[in-house]
Order: structure tokens, then sequence, then C-alpha cells
């Protein structure tokens, strides 16, 4: 009888979270699902927040899709070649964000941050930041 080893379950706790991941200005993610972590995973899991009155910059993921669930507050997204997308998320909804699509995360609430539950189809975090400029206005 050859012995082999069992697939087991990870718990990774906050204080373990990963900070040093890709980041775009304006927000912060901190990963908890990944390799870097020690996890044998084929995609990547983390934390996303922005703060009040912030914004990200613009940014895509390359080749990865990504699905969001936010968890608190309220978030306005602008997507497209030139911004001209916009929606709003808020507590309980979840986002698709297509590969390659630039996009970004506009917090309003002058008080309230917002957090979002992310997972990434591949197990390497992919964060292009663009300049401002691609966008004929980038500002919230």
């Amino acid at each position: 009888m050859t012995e082999h080893s069992s697939p087991s379950v990870r718990i990774v706790r906050p204080s373990e979270f990963d900070s040093g991941t890709a980041q775009t200005p304006g927000s912060e993610r901190r990963g908890a699902i990944a390799p870097r972590l020690g996890v044998e995973t084929t995609m990547w899991g983390g934390l996303f927040e922005v703060r009040p009155g912030a914004r990200t910059g613009i940014h895509h993921h390359g080749e990865q899709q990504t699905i969001a669930y936010v968890l608190s507050g309220v978030c306005e997204i602008r997507w497209g070649d030139r911004g001209e997308f916009v929606a709003t998320a808020t507590a309980g909804d979840f986002i698709h964000v297509p590969a390659w699509l630039p996009h970004m995360e506009i917090n309003r609430s002058p008080s309230e941050s917002f957090h979002w539950v992310v997972v990434r189809s591949t197990a390497t975090p992919i964060v292009v930041n663009l300049p401002d400029e691609t966008w004929p206005s980038a500002g919230p």
C-alpha cells in the first residue's frame, strides 16, 4: 500500500494577509489566498479597500478575470476606453470585471471606506496602472 498526502484545508488569518501584492494608487489590496502565502492554488483571493473620498487610478488586470463581493460601503465603478460607463455597487452585490478592461473605483463617501472580497482567475495578481490621461477626465 502506497502512502499519499491528502489535500488539506488552509485557514489564512488576517494577521497573515499580504499587503505586498500589486497595488493601484488610492486603494489597498491584501492577498489571502495565493502561492506567495504558501497556498497551492491556481487562483488569487484577497481584500480590497478604498478609503473615504478616495479613488483608484485607472488600471486593468491583464488576462485575469476578476470577481468581487462588496462587503461594506458604496462604490462607483467607471470603465471603458474613455471611462464613459459608470455603475454603483453596494454591500451584498457581486461585481465581474472582464480581462483587459480599463476601470477605476471611486468612493464618494466622506466617512466610510468600501471593502470587497476579490477573487482573480490566476494565482499571481496582475495590475497594470495606466496614466490618468488615458481618459479625458479621470477625476471623481
